[in-house]
């Protein structure tokens, strides 16, 4: 196939689109355009979206996630490689069932509304869905962030990767995630190619739940692989290390 040369990262729930910055360097070395949009309601600077919460934020749901990524894609001279984290792991699905990318791959990816997660999920993630909660939106302690995401990093490192990737999340999303019919994904219709990329150390989403999404999809003549890096965090694209990963997408990539 002849490869695009545009690569679009979503950045997933809990954090926004600084959390690329690194990838976006990396891979415009190595002669790919790369676009590293920010979600609807997460524009800016992490410190600054802690200490004023954008107001778009408690707007923005799932759909709404999608639907701007796919506005984008719309106005690039070709489809890109899609790659999505976590949340956006899932909206990566979705791009590729729209027809959207040229391939998508999901990195430590939520699961659709008709895959249900498995009980450490909702344990890790509860919080997030504020079903219960008396204020507008998610905000992660540092102890929260600690557990879920950082839990691989030495302790002395976490305060710091709190401060450079922290920000507010809207419950919407989530919400949208479980209780939205958009997002279903048809398992059986064929599609661009999939890669699915886990963690065995993910907190979140474990590696059992990236090998349930992997083996759903039934069209035989679509490509999907599944890839585990065993000692991976949720926080697998920002922790030590993130270059193997972003290497072995644009192998995989580059082979098709």
């Amino acid at each position: 196939m002849a490869k695009s040369k545009s690569i679009i990262l979503i950045h997933g729930n809990f954090v926004n689109n600084t959390s690329w910055t690194d990838w976006k360097g990396y891979y415009e070395q190595k002669g790919y355009t790369v676009y590293t949009p920010a979600n609807p309601g997460h524009e800016g600077s992490p410190a600054e979206l802690r200490s004023k919460v954008h107001p778009d934020l408690t707007k923005t749901g799932f759909v709404d996630v999608v639907n701007n990524i796919a506005k984008i894609i719309d106005r690039l001279p070709e489809k890109p490689l899609v790659v999505g984290h976590s949340m956006a792991g899932m909206a990566t699905m979705k791009l590729v069932e729209m027809g959207k990318a040229a391939a998508g791959v999901s990195i430590d990816g939520a699961p659709p509304k008709n895959v249900f997660p498995p009980f450490t999920t909702l344990k890790s993630v509860i919080s997030a869905f504020g079903f219960f909660s008396s204020t507008d939106y998610f905000m992660g302690s540092g102890e929260w962030y600690n557990t879920r995401f950082f839990n691989t990093l030495p302790e002395s490192e976490r305060p710091k990767a709190f401060d450079r990737v922290a920000v507010p999340e809207s419950y919407k999303v989530s919400r949208e995630l479980v209780l939205n019919s958009f997002s279903n994904i048809n398992f059986n219709r064929p599609h661009a190619p999939l890669l699915f990329i886990g963690g065995g150390n993910d907190h979140i989403f474990p590696a059992s739940l990236t090998k349930t999404l992997a083996n759903k999809y039934s069209d035989k003549a679509s490509k999907v692989d599944l890839k585990i890096f065993d000692d991976k965090s949720h926080f697998i694209c920002g922790e030590p290390g993130w270059e193997k990963v972003a290497d072995h997408i644009l192998n995989w990539y580059e082979n098709l």
